[in-house]
């Protein structure tokens, strides 16, 4: 883990620190291969430079991103924004369906859109995967 990610759970209060930190390790187990840093302020994790998922610290909990996630076709993701991501949201780290995520990250690698090109392509999507 990214030391700019670790000091984000740092300053989040113990509820929210323990939620974060098993989302991290199960990223992390399920991406050894993927680069983690602070990206806009909130850990993200980038496949050869592409953003593919991440979490930020929201009023009510945390906010877990897959930049592809509406092409998952996957119950428990709502669509978020205008493009290819769908979010989960938790209050805590018992609300975690530990499975569903684990199926998510797998995903994750296997499904991906092209967000790292979009400023370039000025803002389409193509799929890589």
């Amino acid at each position: 883990m990214h030391a700019d990610t670790h000091r984000y759970h740092q300053a989040q209060a113990p509820q929210d620190r323990e939620l974060c930190e098993l989302l991290a390790a199960e990223i992390d187990r399920a991406l050894p291969e993927a680069e983690n840093k602070v990206w806009h302020g909130h850990p993200v994790w980038f496949l050869e430079g592409n953003p593919v998922v991440g979490y930020s610290k929201l009023k009510g909990g945390v906010r877990l991103l897959f930049w592809s996630g509406q092409s998952f076709d996957e119950p428990g993701l709502a669509p978020e924004g205008k493009f290819k991501a769908a979010e989960a949201r938790y209050a805590s780290a018992a609300g975690v369906n530990l499975a569903d995520l684990r199926r998510w990250l797998g995903k994750t690698r296997d499904i991906q859109w092209d967000y790292k090109n979009i400023v370039k392509r000025k803002g389409r999507l193509e799929r890589l995967k």
